[in-house]
């Protein structure tokens, strides 16, 4: 798959037209075949139990799909969530960065597929996997 926007354009895409959420991602780097983002863990992440909520799951991995997508087509903000399924396998580290390794499985004229395996930095094991759809807006 060709890349069409850098890491660094994929940053100031994400400061421009999300900034609401921007600062709680770093991404890694653009793989052959999809991206690797990290979540800058906070207070707000984590619930009771010590540990990082669902939802923050499925955010990382939502926008990791998001942005591997749009480092392949351009920056189009309309590209929507269609659907997803997320799998939380174990109880992620609260004093670790979460990292999503981002694979598109499809990158379609109108509908994008994408795997996401999560993990706390510093641990191979799995916290959680997701695979997301996404509706590519036409021209």
């Amino acid at each position: 798959m060709t890349q069409t926007m850098t890491v660094d354009e994929l940053k100031q895409f994400l400061a421009r037209d999300f900034p609401q959420v921007g600062e709680q991602f770093s991404i890694k780097s653009l793989t052959q075949n999809g991206i690797l983002i990290e979540l800058i863990v906070k207070n707000e992440h984590l619930r009771p139990g010590g540990t990082v909520s669902g939802p923050t799951m499925f955010a990382l991995a939502d926008i990791g799909v998001y942005l591997a997508i749009l480092s392949r087509i351009g920056p189009k903000a309309l590209a929507v969530t269609t659907n997803c399924s997320i799998d939380f396998m174990r109880k992620p580290a609260a004093d670790k960065n979460l990292i999503a390794d981002v694979k598109l499985l499809k990158l379609g004229r109108v509908l994008a597929v994408g795997d996401v395996l999560i993990t706390s930095d510093g641990d191979d094991r799995p916290v959680a996997r997701a695979t997301l759809t996404y509706s590519i807006p036409p021209e």
